[in-house]
Formats: C-alpha cells, structure tokens, sequence
C-alpha cells in the first residue's frame, strides 16, 4: 500500500439549500462576455461569437458572506452571475441531453483584479492571476433542480450599499446553460462536481473594504457579501 508523502488537500465543497449534504467541487468554468450588454462595456462586439472560457481553483468558493480584499490590487470588481451545478458529465454532450446533467443552481459572483486582468490582457498572458485567487468565487447555497427546475428567465441584479449597480435577465445570456455544457464538453471530460459559472450583465464595478453586496436572481434567492 502506498501513502502519501504530504497530506491531501481538503475537498473543496458547497452548500446545498435546506441540506446537511454538500455538494463536491471538482472544477470551475466561467464563460466570459455571456451578456451583450457586458461584452460592449468591456468593449468588445456583442455578436454571437464562439464562447470562451476560463478557470477559477475549486478552493476559491466560498460561503462565508465575507470577502477579503485582495493583495497586489487597488480594483476588484464584482460581476454577478448565475451558477450551475453538475451532477453528471462526459464528453460531446448533445444540446438536448445538456441539462439532464445539471444537479441544480446557486448564485454567485466572480470576483476580479480587475487591475491585474488587464495588465495580462495587453501582454497577451492568462488571466488567472486576475480570477483565481482567494475566496474569487463567493456563492450562495445551491438549489437543487427538483425545486426549481430550470430557469431560462429571470431578473439577475446585485446592488453596492443599496445603490443598484447590476441589472439584467438571465434570457439575455448569449449561449444559454445547455449550450454551454454541450460547448464544453467537446474540449472538456466533463464530471460530477462541476461548476460553470454563466456570465454577467452590464454594471460591473469596483467595490472597497465596507461595502455590502447584494446579488439577487428572481425566483432563485439573494446573496449577501461584505468586503473586509
């Protein structure tokens, strides 16, 4: 029998609505420029191109209510968005067959240095040092598909100390949830314990230490974030 040379890593997990059970994260997907409104702020063409993603690290979810500031950054941006649970996967999903592998839903945000996003945009280098960083990935209870089935429409919205800084609805996404799982699974073995996170609407901001988050997706729940 072979043991370990150091102590394996803690399972990284998330939390399942009115359950003691949790859920196993395997890995983060988070589509970027989802929302048209979001891609012409960011400045890019809002026409349906061909999705892209990147990667957060599973340990960057984070259930707290809390977020802390980040190193090396003086602009951290929220970006509201809606999260999809995995319960099964493979590989060529169909379209058609894409949400009988969803397990269920959760808000989330995709916390970004924003600073340090573009720094890497202009030299041509990955984003991660940007999106995959400590507690980058906080998020509300999951709710399973049994409870809410599956929305295709809905108003997403986060506002800062009151003040409404995000507002959209979940039918303006460009490539819609089975879409993506179909999408990533033509490059991608896709698993039980999978995340994708679907993109964001317009309204993206930087917050500071003090500010109060509220994320809200109509008929799914609302998710409460300090920054300290």
């Amino acid at each position: 029998m072979k043991n370990f040379v150091i102590t394996p890593a803690k399972q990284a997990t998330a939390v399942i609505k009115n359950s003691n059970d949790l859920f196993p994260v395997r890995r983060i997907y988070c589509i970027g420029r989802n929302y048209a409104d979001h891609a012409i702020e960011m400045g890019h063409d809002p026409d349906r191109e061909p999705p892209f993603f990147f990667q957060k690290n599973p340990n960057n979810v984070d259930f707290s209510g809390e977020f802390s500031y980040p190193p090396k950054t003086s602009n951290v941006h929220h970006e509201m968005e809606l999260v999809v649970a995995l319960k099964s996967g493979g590989v060529n999903i169909s379209i058609d067959d894409a949400l009988e592998h969803v397990y269920g839903y959760a808000l989330g945000l995709d916390m970004t240095r924003r600073d340090l996003q573009g720094e890497m945009k202009k030299m041509g280098r990955p984003w991660e040092i940007g999106k995959s960083f400590e507690q980058s990935a906080p998020m509300g209870p999951i709710i399973p598909v049994s409870e809410i089935g599956h929305p295709e429409a809905g108003i997403i919205n986060l506002t800062v100390n009151g003040e409404l800084r995000q507002q959209g609805d979940l039918n303006q996404m460009i490539w819609k949830v089975a879409e993506m799982i179909s999408y990533l699974s033509e490059y991608y073995e896709l698993a039980a314990g999978d995340l994708i996170m679907s993109g964001t609407p317009a309204g993206v901001g930087p917050v500071v230490k003090g500010d109060v988050m509220v994320g809200a997706i109509e008929g799914i729940g609302e998710l409460v974030v300090t920054v300290v």
